[in-house]
């Protein structure tokens, strides 16, 4: 015998039987007060019941849409089918527009959890499940974590389909494509994949698709979950799966040829592929001039690197390479450093943990006072470590850089893999000087070029070079001249635009 044939046998059947129906229905889920059933006569003949979820259904759409017409009084054509009754209700009497029949008790369980209602008639194995999700969600507003000066203001929230069309309503084509998945046994959340479907490397959906079916967890509560389940390589402190809370992030990724993963329930949307480039990226990049979004590129690469470099340079310099500063700038830091009771390592992990301890504190603690916290971490404790002479000044201002060039970089997920590598190379600096900190560098960037994002090169299009994708990566070449795609995602569709820049 089959598995789905076993399956189909364990499943409970619906009982013609209505008060066995609602039996079942009262102890699977425990007699919970949530659990509404509406007795009723069906257009005055048939005995049925009305099984809902309070707080999941809108009230006004089940009252006036569907229990109106179901209580109407009408003239019965005769009947000879079993089910015949139950198709002239789908049909002919219900006005919602989501009306399916449901053949087992686990669609019945599965169906109100989702927000739907559920007509069970007397002496029917078979029941109507009626569209009428109703519960309360978060407005649409401005995304919190990637804000813009110039662009869209509209953000995801935790609302699967309205996401869908916030997508939709930017890209109305018939090719954007949206496929959903119920994971997770115990949650069963649902999981949309969007594509262009003419325009996406077919082998990437595929395999998006084997790794989302390979998944078999209890729960699904957030995109992160996914993130880490479908990810190429768990083993690394770089993101491999782009994040964005932004609708028009989501629609220009989807109009390169890669995947976008909506999960119930969050406003995070992942991407994939996703490349080394792509966390440098602002959508404000394309809505600026490409001369003013290529010197904002630039400044965000030095950023990373002064976030990643800056203190173990500091520490190497003043252990090790002395002869490297000025003389000025080294009596000056001698000067500053005469009082100080502590290497130039152990002051440097002082003010970086003090540092992130202060960090994680403005994000947990609320926000009327959060404010407060962060004045009296920078300006009282700062102040207060350099006049006792636990710490330099010139320490303090490159934990103060540092900190700073952190932000810089647009996604939270590079910015805390820079944070965790800051602390490897520092401690090296502190051993070896610069050849400590070069061995980390080389071991970073082999690294680097050994990763996969869905078997896309992470450092594409640096390693392997694909010169025709360098015109979005350190520099932003005018609109006039991004004629293709970017290569690296395998598109089959490479041609984005043949606009001929006219001369006046």
């Amino acid at each position: 015998m089959s598995e789905s044939s076993l399956e189909r046998q364990d499943q409970r059947q619906i009982s013609p039987d209505l008060s066995e129906n609602m039996e079942y229905c009262k102890e699977v889920m425990g007699n919970s007060n949530d659990l509404m059933m509406r007795p009723l006569q069906c257009l005055h003949k048939w005995p049925a019941v009305m099984l809902y979820i309070d707080g999941l259904v809108d009230v006004q759409i089940l009252n006036h849409s569907i229990m109106e017409s179901l209580l109407q009084k009408r003239d019965l054509p005769e009947f000879s089918a079993d089910d015949e009754h139950l198709s002239y209700l789908q049909n002919d009497i219900l006005i919602a527009s989501d009306v399916l029949l449901v053949d087992d008790m686990d669609e019945v369980m599965n169906a109100l959890l989702s927000g739907s209602a559920i007509l069970l008639l007397e002496g029917s194995v078979r029941g109507l499940k009626i569209g009428a999700a109703g519960w309360e969600d978060r407005s649409v507003g401005e995304p919190v974590s990637q804000t813009v000066v110039r662009g869209p203001m509209e953000g995801f929230n935790e609302n699967l389909r309205t996401n869908t069309s916030l997508i939709r309503k930017r890209i109305r084509n018939p090719h954007l494509w949206i496929e959903e998945r119920e994971i997770g046994q115990v949650t069963k959340t649902r999981v949309a994949v969007l594509y262009l479907e003419h325009i996406v490397d077919q082998e990437i959906v595929k395999e998006l698709r084997r790794r989302l079916d390979e998944i078999d967890i209890d729960s699904i509560l957030e995109s992160g979950y996914i993130e880490e389940l479908v990810q190429d390589e768990t083993r690394t402190l770089f993101p491999t799966v782009y994040n964005s809370e932004r609708p028009d992030t989501v629609c220009a990724a989807l109009l390169e040829g890669r995947v976008a993963i909506i999960v119930d329930g969050t406003p995070f949307v992942l991407l994939v592929p996703a490349l080394f480039v792509h966390f440098f990226q602002s959508p404000e990049d394309y809505y600026q001039r490409a001369d003013i979004s290529t010197l904002i590129r630039l400044i965000r690469y030095l950023s990373f690197f002064i976030a990643l470099l800056a203190p173990s340079f500091y520490i190497a310099i003043s252990t090790f390479h002395q002869e490297m500063l000025p003389t000025n700038l080294l009596i000056s830091l001698a000067a500053q450093r005469e009082g100080v009771p502590f290497p130039a390592f152990i002051e440097a992990i002082l003010m970086e943990l003090t540092y992130e301890i202060l960090r994680e504190a403005g994000i947990r603690i609320p926000k009327t006072v959060g404010q407060a916290v962060s004045i009296v971490g920078t300006l009282v404790i700062g102040q207060a470590a350099v006049d006792a002479g636990v710490v330099s000044a010139a320490m303090v201002i490159i934990v103060s850089i540092t900190a700073i060039s952190s932000y810089v970089i647009p996604e939270n997920g590079l910015s805390i893999s820079v944070r965790i590598l800051r602390f490897v190379l520092m401690i090296l600096a502190a051993a070896f000087g610069f050849y400590g900190i070069l061995i980390v560098l080389l071991i970073t960037v082999t690294h680097l070029c050994s990763l996969r994002s869905f078997g896309v090169p992470y450092m594409s299009p640096f390693a392997p070079l694909i010169q025709k994708d360098l015109k979005d990566t350190l520099f932003r070449v005018p609109w006039s001249r991004m004629k293709t795609r970017p290569l690296s995602t395998g598109t089959p569709n490479k041609t984005r635009q043949t606009t001929k820049k006219t001369k006046r």
